[in-house]
């Protein structure tokens, strides 16, 4: 059995290696906030990891992590107490703030970011992940028709705060690895 368990450590720090970066832009795109996309992800790889064995196939790996992304970050906003307030600046932060050069798309970030969780998740695996209507369903746990409705009224609240012209980012911001000590 300590075989299979080392077997297991190693697939998973594989994946993880392998396919971090790529988990972690989907997080920051789902909550729009670097530091908590951190966490998200973090969380969403314990979530993972405390699964793997259950998994059919390995491959299958990155859309189950992309899915447990999406509905903690739905479950996060859901009991997110009300003495926590967020604030315009930080106040001393240390590190420098690696997104400074997406200051072009700081109107498009705050859109989107302020879109329900449900909008935010389908507009940025449609758009900004560029998954079909049916993967993005599968992934947010929800059907085809409801993954129509949540873009098309996410769209809709961008382009009336944006305008018309709402051009998603394809592949930004850059991929970053994940923190995972």
């Amino acid at each position: 059995m300590a075989g299979h368990r080392e077997q297991d450590v190693a697939a998973f720090s594989e994946f993880v290696a392998a396919r971090s970066g790529s988990l972690f832009r989907t997080a920051l795109l789902v909550v729009g906030d670097h530091q908590l996309a951190q966490d998200l992800l973090q969380e969403s790889l314990v979530k993972t990891y405390a699964s793997w064995s259950r998994l059919r196939e390995v491959a299958n790996a990155e859309a189950y992590t992309r899915r447990v992304i999406v509905t903690t970050s739905i479950s996060w906003w859901r009991r997110r107490s009300s003495h926590e307030r967020p604030v315009d600046q930080v106040p001393d932060s240390g590190v420098p703030d690696r997104t400074e050069g997406l200051g072009d798309q700081d109107e498009l970030w705050t859109a989107l970011g302020s879109l329900p969780p449900r909008q935010r998740a389908a507009v940025v695996l449609r758009f900004c992940e560029d998954l079909s209507e049916a993967r993005t369903a599968e992934l947010m746990g929800c059907s085809v028709g409801s993954v129509k409705r949540h873009t098309s009224m996410g769209l809709v609240k961008l382009r009336a705060r944006i305008g018309p012209d709402v051009s998603l980012p394809t592949s930004q911001p850059p991929d970053e690895p994940a923190v995972i000590a």
